[in-house]
């Protein structure tokens, strides 16, 4: 029992429509009009600081991210808390280490920042390879995750139909990206944070209301009602029963920190920013905007196990996923206006808003990526009308394989899926953003190492994990291939993926390492501190060429 009404489910229903229909209205009234690059890939940098950094939080700030972390606060109490606060620091590393010197030497992909001091078709298709290793399976969660989602709010459990709504919603993010572009998925992206921060703030007050306004009894209640009395508020309950929780705990952080701020559907927001002044402005709108989210999803994961209790929202779904909704729901009591019907029904049609934005954005980041780095980069400079007709294509190339392995997945445990995003990004895409932009000797075999080697790694651990088998709430529970003994591969994958990337740079030689330092010396001040203006792509490519 979800504990939802008749009139909830049908305004909740209605909701869905709506919101699916305006935003489809939205991209094609803001979706490019000419053949234009610029315009498609960045929007034309013409968001304002306070827009952009409500783009930038609200494609961090992911579908899976809402349900999972509130899922894991309502479950385990203390380490659900850190994990969000982990979220909130990833943004806060990418404001203060990357923003500007990503924006200043890409342009429209992360190919394009990592071939700027290393020009290559090898370089930008191996970017585009792990682009996708990455953001692939975070889409298959969202997708898949929209699917339950409706399954769950509207209380249907016909496969078939939620089998229906997961193709149905692939279409429609397959066109926000096709249509809309950057700009697009922009606007997008700002409704659905707006949406999802004033709903959520006025459920946190609601829960709060229902405790007297005293967070210290909202703590006492949820401990009471995880059944795990003490131990809920403190560190360790999520990762009890392991050989090492210390280091499961440390490692799960450390993945989200440098995994989180790296993902290229994130990075591809710094080159919005039409300065590396407004960069600055925006990631700031976007830190302040992913804070209040971490303090909103804290009180209502708190809320719904001390309103709801654990074992309630352990039943409703294992991994807590649904433990926002009902939280959201429990807020209101017992007998619920037609306003509270009304309020509940945005707070759905907002995490349902979140998780089509959120696939939209993935998708466009691994269309433009496949696009423009593999495709136009063949031979003679391609005519921009070509090269875009090419990203829309791309967006199908990568949508449809999408649908078809989220709707092969939906009936598992999509945890795994989720660390094997984070764990690419912090293990393949951080050592070579931070070597590729801060490291002299750093050499194209270097790099290579780095991306492939790092991404090999993750993929190599990571069906080792409890997480894909082994334990009961696992992708494949009857099966028993747990020869890892963490959660996530961060501790030995991260390292890894520094240490390759060094070895290949050693590996290179004296010599090309120190063509290297002379080619990234004429572009230092360039990347570092903006002190050339990015110009055309035909002086950029004679840059590199006359650097190396």
């Amino acid at each position: 029992m979800t504990g939802f009404s008749g009139s909830a489910q049908s305004m909740s229903l209605v909701a869905f429509t709506v919101v699916a229909t305006l935003t489809l209205l939205l991209c094609v009234m803001t979706g490019p009009d000419r053949d234009d690059l610029d315009e498609f890939y960045t929007g034309y940098g013409s968001l304002s600081p306070l827009r952009n950094g409500l783009a930038i939080a609200g494609d961090y700030i992911s579908g899976a991210g809402v349900l999972a972390t509130a899922g894991v606060i309502a479950l385990c109490g203390y380490d659900g808390v850190v994990l969000a606060l982990s979220t909130a620091l990833s943004l806060m590393l990418l404001m203060f280490l990357l923003a500007e010197p990503l924006r200043n030497a890409g342009r429209f992909t992360m190919g394009d920042a990592l071939a700027r001091r290393m020009p290559g078709r090898s370089v930008r298709i191996a970017a585009c390879a792990v682009t996708i290793a990455a953001l692939l399976p975070l889409m298959l969660v969202q997708l898949a995750g929209a699917g339950q989602l409706m399954a769950f709010v509207l209380g249907f459990s016909n496969e078939t139909v939620q089998t229906g709504c997961v193709i149905g919603l692939g279409a429609l993010m397959i066109s926000y990206a096709a249509i809309g572009g950057m700009k697009g998925t922009a606007l997008i992206q700002i409704l659905k944070i707006v949406m999802l921060l004033a709903s959520g703030t006025v459920v946190a007050l609601l829960v709060l209301h229902r405790f007297d306004w005293d967070p210290g009894a909202l703590l006492a209640a949820a401990a009471r009602g995880s059944g795990a009395g003490t131990a809920y508020l403190n560190s360790g309950l999520q990762f009890t029963g392991g050989p090492a929780p210390r280091l499961d705990m440390i490692s799960s952080e450390l993945t989200v920190v440098l995994g989180g701020a790296c993902l290229p559907h994130i990075t591809m927001r710094m080159y919005t920013a039409s300065s590396a002044r407004q960069v600055r402005r925006s990631m700031s709108w976007a830190v302040s905007c992913v804070a209040l989210f971490v303090l909103i999803v804290s009180v209502v994961g708190f809320g719904a196990t001390a309103l709801v209790g654990r074992a309630a929202v352990a039943a409703a779904d294992p991994q807590g996923n649904t433990a926002y909704l009902l939280g959201s729901r429990a807020a209101f009591g017992a007998d619920v206006s037609t306003a509270e019907t009304l309020l509940f029904t945005t707070v759905t049609a907002a995490v349902f808003l979140t998780l089509l934005a959120s696939v939209a954005g993935m998708i466009l980041a691994c269309a433009n990526s496949l696009a423009h780095d593999v495709f136009a980069t063949r031979g003679q400079e391609m005519p921009a009308r070509r090269e875009m007709a090419l990203a829309r294509v791309s967006a199908l190339a990568i949508g449809v394989p999408t649908i078809l392995l989220a709707v092969l997945v939906q009936h598992h445990s999509l945890q795994p899926l989720i660390i094997l995003s984070f764990c690419v990004g912090a293990s393949a895409l951080a050592p070579a953003l931070v070597y590729g932009l801060f490291w002299r000797r750093y050499t194209r075999t270097g790099l290579l190492c780095t991306l492939l080697g790092g991404t090999l790694t993750v993929l190599l651990l990571m069906p080792g994990t409890n997480l894909v088998s082994g334990s009961p709430g696992a992708a494949f529970p009857h099966a028993d291939l747990n020869w890892f003994p963490f959660t996530t591969t961060g501790l030995v994958s991260i390292p890894a993926g520094f240490l390759l990337g060094w070895l290949g740079t050693v590996a290179s030689g004296r010599r090309r390492a120190a063509e290297q330092r002379r080619q990234y010396e004429a572009v230092e001040g360039w990347i570092l501190a903006g002190a050339v203006r990015r110009g055309s792509q035909e002086d950029a490519r004679r840059r590199g060429v006359e650097a190396a």
